[in-house]
């Protein structure tokens, strides 16, 4: 049986003030492509399926039409998971509509999926709390998975019933999945685990989480090991890091795919991609990667010169820049028109001025009697390194009149 396992989608999201939406259609069309491409039997999608609790309507629509066409017309169930993004409410709110199209949504830790049977595609033969076993009729054997929500202490007294404030999430979710594991999942049928939380191998190397992500890990008390795996679980699916790492150890692999494009500059030359994997009854999970080649790249660039930074934006016409101008004078307005007219990518602007203070120079002090405007201009040259252009002084003048209107 071949399972598809992404995750991390985070529609919706954009890179400062740039919308990355056309760049998450094109991956999404590559996902759905390689899903088909590869004739996989399940695809799995281990949360943050949006980027925020209420995602703009474009990210909803991406959102469906994505995991209708990943279902090959109703005929590849499909599993997505609330990540820490999501709202449970609004991931679940489509599922009894979803699941007759093979869609599976988890938004709460506690979500019972009812029997049911798609015509010619699959059953569900049983289920539980967070557990859903599937019969794909071209196998003979079953697939059984656990699946686990994004949850916190919160949700966890929500939708589980915990109250124990002393018992730490570690020790709650691996007697959850260990009771599962030991009632449905037997060797004569596949065993995987999806959940979308902060895990490491214990004793193993310190993950670190996203630039810019909602950080799930609060000092050490929502960490979670993956000895807490079961035994039975021959792939664990997971979800929030946006790097591909393999936590796990032995032939039961233990893997965050990373998101299907760099959502910060901290993620800049990362390679993104799915994992294949493909399992049997009771023997060891084999996974292979596909890299995915859509969206713009992200780029760090340090320049001394702007003709040298404009050289390589030309060249670079398809990139998301972060750019750094290192010169011993301050960026003139005309520099950054040149810059901005050079390429259309451009996120942040980084100006570092070189010069150095003259012998027996003292620090110039702020002169307190100055009116407003002279104030503001002083605290931009101090802060930005150069003078605010002409657009920024009449937008401050308007600011400055409406707070004088208001006072009168």
């Amino acid at each position: 049986m071949r399972i598809l396992h992404t995750a991390d989608w985070h529609l919706g999201k954009k890179l400062d003030f740039f919308s990355r939406l056309e760049e998450q259609r094109e991956v999404m069309d590559e996902i759905c492509q390689i899903a088909d491409r590869e004739e996989v039997d399940l695809v799995v999608v281990s949360g943050d399926l949006y980027d925020t609790f209420n995602p703009p309507i474009e990210a909803t629509e991406l959102l469906y039409k994505t995991l209708k066409r990943l279902t090959n017309n109703g005929k590849r169930p499909v599993i997505a998971i609330a990540g820490n993004h999501d709202s449970p409410d609004r991931v679940d709110s489509p599922d009894p509509l979803a699941r007759e199209c093979g869609i599976f949504f988890f938004g709460q830790p506690n979500l019972v999926t009812k029997q049911l049977t798609v015509e010619g595609a699959f059953d569900v033969i049983r289920s539980d709390e967070g557990f859903v076993e599937l019969k794909i009729p071209k196998y003979y054997y079953p697939i059984r998975i656990l699946s686990t929500a994004f949850a916190n202490e919160m949700r966890l007294k929500q939708f589980l019933g915990f109250e124990d404030k002393a018992a730490q999430l570690q020790e709650v979710l691996k007697e959850r999945w260990r009771n599962l594991a030991t009632q449905y999942c037997d060797s004569f049928g596949v065993n995987l685990l999806t959940t979308h939380l902060y895990m490491l191998k214990r004793g193993g190397e310190v993950l670190e989480e996203p630039e810019g992500e909602k950080p799930i890990r609060l000092g050490y008390a929502d960490l979670v090991y993956s000895d807490s795996i079961p035994a039975q679980i021959q792939y664990t699916a997971l979800g929030h890091l946006h790097r591909f790492h393999e936590i796990g150890q032995g032939d039961a692999p233990v893997i965050y795919p990373g998101s299907p494009l760099a959502y910060s500059f901290s993620e800049a030359g990362q390679k993104k991609q799915v994992v294949l994997v493909d399992l049997e009854p009771n023997k060891p999970a084999q996974y292979s990667t596909v890299t995915l080649e859509k969206g713009r790249q992200l780029h760090r660039k340090r320049f001394h010169s702007i003709d040298e930074a404009v050289v390589w934006l030309h060249e670079n016409p398809h990139a998301l820049v972060e750019l750094t101008l290192e010169s011993d004078e301050f960026l003139s307005a005309i520099d950054l028109k040149r810059i901005h007219e050079a390429h259309d990518g451009i996120i942040h602007i980084i100006p570092i001025v070189n010069r150095k203070q003259e012998p027996g120079c003292t620090v110039q002090s702020v002169n307190l009697d100055q009116d407003m405007k002279d104030l503001f201009k002083d605290f931009f040259r101090s802060k930005y390194g150069q003078d605010p252009n002409d657009e920024l002084m009449a937008l401050f003048d308007e600011v400055a009149a409406n707070t004088l209107e208001k006072e009168d």
